[in-house]
């Protein structure tokens, strides 16, 4: 499913236009960059929840070379599944 996907399905779903669909989920897409941005936690109950985590540096491998690199440190967005969606899934 993309986000064009996602948009019919929520206008379908809610008895929305698939403009103000649109908009429900840019506005929701971009709260959900700022809070994670100012490292927030975002929480959905039932559905899961988004975080950041900081990824130490590390050494890697060059797969093409064999030679080895380091990897700098950098955060990283994870999701954690609800119980209500593991379950589900």
């Amino acid at each position: 499913m993309n986000k064009a996907d996602l948009i019919d399905a929520i206008a379908e779903g809610a008895g929305l236009t698939k403009v103000d669909s649109r908009k429900a989920l840019d506005a929701f897409l971009a709260a959900t960059v700022n809070a994670l941005k100012s490292g927030d936690r975002v929480a959905l109950v039932g559905f899961g929840s988004f975080g950041v985590a900081k990824r130490e540096a590390r050494k890697g491998r060059n797969p093409r070379t064999g030679k080895e690199i380091k990897i700098s440190a950098k955060n990283v967005v994870k999701f954690k599944a609800g119980a209500e969606l593991a379950k589900v899934v």
